[in-house]
């Protein structure tokens, strides 16, 4: 017998990871900005539901989340490198 007004996915209750998107999020988001903060919160969230991804689903995207993760963490190392060896970050206020 079908069911009307309700939604198939929300019954059989396959839904996606939250840890899982909030990793992927956090790894897109850190590639711009934050990286420092975003990278390892997106490592952290991406290994957590990679182990409940037996229970909820969502383990390409707690993958995708630690890759981009580890790419913000190493993105940041990169630009330290080049602001040390360049003399570091310095602001000209001067006339």
């Amino acid at each position: 017998m079908a069911t009307y007004g309700g939604s198939s996915t929300a019954s059989s209750g396959s839904r996606t990871n939250g840890l899982a998107i909030a990793s992927l999020c956090c790894g897109v988001v850190g590639l711009f900005i934050l990286n420092i903060v975003l990278g390892p919160l997106a490592i952290i969230f991406g290994a957590i539901a990679r182990r409940q991804a037996g229970v909820k689903g969502g383990a390409g995207m707690a993958k995708a989340g630690i890759i981009l993760g580890v790419v913000d963490v190493v993105l940041w190392l990169v630009l330290l490198t080049v602001a040390a060896s360049n003399g570091g970050f310095s602001w000209y206020v001067g006339g």
